[in-house]
């Protein structure tokens, strides 16, 4: 058994957590939050083995320029004179070549199916009560251009073993009879599942309590000490811990507290918004609307609206115009649809922690014995919870890992 410090109490943290003490390991979790709010909490709930496509794909750069000059745009990269900012944008730059998206999708895809499956294993234990269901994703769309450019992802998908099929406006309303969809046909994944986040991490949070986990929340990290290549303690504003291992889940906050360590993982924070609509809307399949690029899932008593990619550092800032442009799609993609502006005004925002490449950072860095990065995980955070959390475990372990981890290991380069 090793006593084991993960520093992030997000999806990926209490992931980790989870596999560790399944492992035997003891287990402490350092939050600066109180693990109530945040990018676990705020997000579409998807588990997405859909998504093969990573964020730096080719055009990205140059439909991210355009967007630049729209304020509701759905991918939005505010530029600033700012060192970190500008490495990641060009290895951003590096990574959208079609040979390095042919690279990486089967990466993305296997991690997802590893993940969608452990969530599965989790729902079958027993060990705590969530909302799990696999309905699978309908990729909406009004234009053919959309369309046409989604079915070569859902051809690539197929090719890949995915279930895909191309719907007509006419059989996406047999499956989503209620919904009243405004659209021209939508390309439907049966091999995706989604949940009510909140629902999930509240429980987690309980059942690791349960099992001896021990929180500490609303703790600042404010340095990280190492000796003989190895970290020896973690300094918070109330407490030294020493322990076995540390593992720096904390998201976008994860590159501030590297640096010091002298380990460069490049990342952004990408913002993220959601609106909740507490009320019958008709809709039991989960969506993305194309052409707006917003997500809809409907959760345990509520259907959420979430969407953007804004890149602007970290910040929680609410921008109105976004939250609009979010609000404006839902009532565009469904009839009859108005989301109220009660509803809006309790609109919130979460911090996606985005890697170059579209790839996570998970494993040990070579600088240090004992340390492991789990970070970078972008808009599939959420969806690659429990891989991320078991792939940690069997390195602490000293086990093979059910993947391949060589692809997402922290110290490549760009």
């Amino acid at each position: 058994m090793k006593s084991c410090v993960i520093i992030g109490g997000g999806i990926i943290g209490l992931s980790t957590a989870y596999y560790l003490i399944k492992e035997g390991h003891q287990v402490t979790v350092i939050d600066q939050s109180d693990i109530t709010s945040g990018a676990s909490f705020v997000n579409a709930g998807y588990i997405t083995p859909s998504h093969i496509i990573p964020l730096a794909a080719p055009g990205m750069i140059s439909k991210g320029i355009k967007w630049m000059f729209d304020a509701s745009s759905p991918f939005y990269v505010k530029p600033r004179l700012d060192s970190d900012f500008l490495q990641w944008s060009w290895a951003f730059k590096k990574s959208s070549t079609r040979q390095k998206v042919e690279r990486s999708i089967p990466l993305i895809k296997d991690i997802n199916i590893l993940s969608r499956e452990l969530y599965q294993e989790i729902k079958n234990s027993g060990d705590f009560e969530f909302q799990f269901e696999r309905k699978g994703l309908l990729m909406c769309y009004k234009t053919d251009e959309a369309g046409e450019e989604e079915w070569e992802v859902g051809q690539r998908g197929k090719a890949l073993g995915l279930g895909v099929a191309n719907l007509t406006k006419e059989e996406v309303d047999l499956l989503e009879p209620e919904a009243n969809l405004d659209i021209k046909g939508a390309v439907f994944y049966d091999t995706d599942a989604h949940m009510t986040p909140g629902q999930y991490m509240k429980a987690l949070y309980s059942f690791l309590k349960e099992q001896g986990v021990t929180f500490y929340t609303n703790e600042k990290v404010l340095d990280i000490w190492s000796q003989d290549e190895k970290i020896a303690t973690v300094k918070t504003d109330k407490r030294r811990l020493t322990a076995d291992e540390f593992i720096v889940a904390a998201g976008s906050w994860s590159p501030t507290l590297t640096k010091s360590l002298g380990i460069k993982i490049p990342t952004q924070a990408g913002k993220g918004y959601r609106i909740n609509v507490e009320r019958p809307t008709g809709i039991s399949i989960p969506a993305i609307l194309l052409e707006a690029k917003v997500a809809v899932t409907p959760m345990n008593g509520f259907t959420r609206f979430a969407g953007t990619m804004e890149i602007g550092g970290i910040n929680h800032e609410i921008n109105p115009v976004r939250v609009e442009a979010i609000a404006n799609a839902a009532s565009a993609y469904y009839k009859g649809l108005e989301v109220k502006e009660s509803e809006k005004s309790g609109a919130a925002c979460g911090l996606r922690p985005v890697s170059p490449d579209g790839l996570p950072y998970i494993g040990r860095t070579s600088k240090y014995r004992n340390l492991c990065i789990a970070s970078g995980h972008a808009m599939m955070g959420w969806s690659l919870g429990p891989a991320t959390g078991k792939l940690i475990a069997e390195v602490i372990s000293g086990r093979k890992t059910t993947l391949d981890i060589s692809a997402y290991h922290p110290d490549r380069r760009f």
